[in-house]
């Protein structure tokens, strides 16, 4: 099978017999041939037919970043943008975890009292040491009574010691706090019950506030998106979720989220005064997620940590006041001076057209010198 080079004129496919006169033009020129080699390939059928080999695999190279010309600089390789690894969050003590404490109702703590109570009184009564008024109270029948001995004693301590152990051990629950129970430094369970109860005495009791608090900043420093530097004051809502974690997994859980909110707000850029509310809202949220994921490990729930009061900081502040009083008074003096020139321009024009005066340049010059003194004069500024 052969092919042959397509041809653009009609004429040109027929060949021309030797010695033959070329053809000419209608202005007697010769036509320039548009294909000055005609050449005849013969091309194999089956390579018409095959079918596409599978594409090879090609090694990719490193990417260049193309040379500056005429420098001498040599090619670098693009390489990509280090990842930043997330910040570590500080861990929790997974053995320390709020758990209920084992108390009683108020009521066995008063029956013990009061029955120790009793038994100091049957004692005196049996060693015969009770008043002849408390007998006559009680209605108790007269004895002579063994005297104070080793076993009165006993009695004494026992009954001393049941009723001391009944009422040193009541406490009063109040709604929106808790007690965290210790003995001996290991912590023994935390108590949500209100009213009166009973608690073993020899347990250490810490009062732990379980209400939803709000905690309004003082000025903190932080900054813009442009690096402004700003004074925040920020409104959190938070409680207390894990009595164990807050008062026995760190020293002062309040300081801890008073330092939490002063490092988020170092790292997350506020929105400026007078900037947009969308931008304020993305920024109180960063800043409620970053504080909650800090204060979750030691036992504070945090709702919400929402700028208040944002303003530039006091040197801040001066420039911008300074700029602000430099920009004005060159408005106003560039308001005075046009005012000026076209006050001076309508005299000067109404005393030449009305044919009042006639000047040269010279005195035209000094016309308008003239009035622009007077007229910066009158209105309180230096000529």
């Amino acid at each position: 099978m052969s092919t042959t080079a397509p041809h653009t004129h009609e004429s040109e496919s027929e060949e021309q017999p030797e010695g033959a006169p070329a053809p000419t033009g209608a202005n007697g020129h010769r036509p320039p041939r548009l294909i000055h080699n005609e050449v005849t390939t013969e091309i194999p059928v089956h390579l018409l037919f095959r079918d596409d080999p599978a594409p090879a695999p090609v090694p990719l190279k490193p990417a260049v970043v193309g040379r500056r010309q005429g420098t001498g600089e040599q090619p670098r390789l693009a390489r990509p943008a280090p990842r930043t690894r997330p910040r570590p969050v500080p861990p929790a003590d997974p053995e320390l975890v709020e758990r209920p404490a084992r108390v009683l109702p108020g009521a066995a703590g008063v029956c013990a009292g009061l029955g120790g109570v009793a038994g100091c009184l049957a004692t005196s009564w049996w060693a015969g040491v009770l008043p002849p008024l408390a007998l006559e109270s009680l209605r108790l029948p007269s004895y002579a009574g063994a005297g104070l001995g080793p076993a009165q004693w006993a009695a004494y301590a026992g009954a001393g010691a049941v009723g001391l152990f009944g009422f040193a051990g009541l406490a009063r629950g109040r709604t929106g706090r808790a007690w965290v129970l210790g003995m001996f430094g290991r912590y023994r369970g935390t108590v949500h019950r209100t009213g009166l109860l009973w608690v073993n005495p020899l347990l250490r009791r810490r009062r732990a506030d379980v209400r939803l608090r709000h905690w309004r900043s003082e000025a903190i420093p932080a900054a813009d998106a442009s690096g402004v530097a700003l004074r925040v004051s920020v409104l959190v809502v938070w409680r207390v979720r894990d009595t164990a974690r807050a008062l026995l997994g760190i020293e002062d859980h309040e300081g801890y989220l008073r330092e939490c909110v002063e490092a988020a707000l170092a790292r997350v850029p506020v929105e400026a005064p007078g900037g947009t509310r969308g931008g304020a809202d993305a920024s109180a949220e960063v800043l409620t997620r970053l504080v909650a994921g800090d204060a979750t490990a030691a036992g504070l729930e945090v709702f919400s940590v929402r700028p208040l009061r944002v303003e530039y900081a006091p040197e801040v502040a001066a420039a911008m006041h300074r700029r602000r009083i430099a920009a004005l008074d060159a408005q106003q003096r560039a308001t005075m001076l046009s005012s000026v020139v076209d006050s001076v321009e309508d005299t000067v024009t109404r005393l030449t057209v009305r044919g009042l005066v006639e000047l040269d340049d010279y005195e035209r010059k000094a016309l308008v010198r003239d009035l622009t003194v007077a007229f910066c004069s009158g209105r309180g500024e230096p000529a």
